[in-house]
């Protein structure tokens, strides 16, 4: 398979469907010839309607812009005013990227998280961001055109499914997607 960035029709699709396709895709993040990244290895599926865990069930701003943009865009949101989430519009919503294996710019991913840990860099959402210094200026990007893209690659392991994590609404979906006993995913 050859690798190449992933064009429009690879993300209109259903935000479950996108979430399971996404692992073991690249995710990478390039400012003045820097790439920073890594294989997406663990994923969260959210829909615009009917989803009382979602950002569209009760932020009308999120409702209207899952509704208006195209499947491939960039959603950034600061969380808990801590940490930005990155999330990829779907058709039908939007997919949380959870973790990352690292495997480019890890020395400047090391001094943006101020670790050395190469397995604490990119396992969580907020851990990710941080690390590939995503903020509200990557929001609403086209991720086929932009400095984030994704990058086909082929996925050989075993995808496992389970419950989303730190929500506390539609608990009983499972609609999060991660690699089975990868170091880098969140929680086992």
């Amino acid at each position: 398979m050859k690798i190449c960035k992933l064009n429009r029709s690879f993300f209109e699709k259903k935000s479950d469907e996108l979430a399971k396709e996404l692992i073991g895709k690249i995710l990478i993040k390039e400012e003045n010839g820097i790439k920073v990244g890594g294989k997406i290895v663990e994923t969260e599926a959210y829909f615009t309607y009917n989803d009382k865990a979602s950002h569209s069930f009760k932020r009308k701003m999120a409702k209207e812009f899952f509704e208006n943009k195209k499947p491939g865009t960039s959603y950034v949101y600061l969380n808990y005013g801590m940490y930005y989430l990155f999330n990829i519009v779907s058709k039908n919503g939007a997919v949380l990227i959870r973790a990352l294996e690292p495997l480019y710019g890890l020395n400047i991913m090391k001094k943006n998280k101020n670790s050395n840990d190469i397995k604490d860099l990119c396992s969580g959402p907020g851990k990710l961001t941080v690390a590939m210094n995503i903020n509200k200026e990557h929001h609403d990007l086209d991720l086929t055109k932009n400095k984030i893209y994704l990058l086909n690659s082929k996925n050989n392991e075993k995808i496992s499914k389970g419950k989303r994590i730190g929500i506390s609404k539609d608990t009983n979906k499972l609609l999060r997607f991660y690699v089975k006993d990868n170091e880098f995913v969140s929680k086992k």
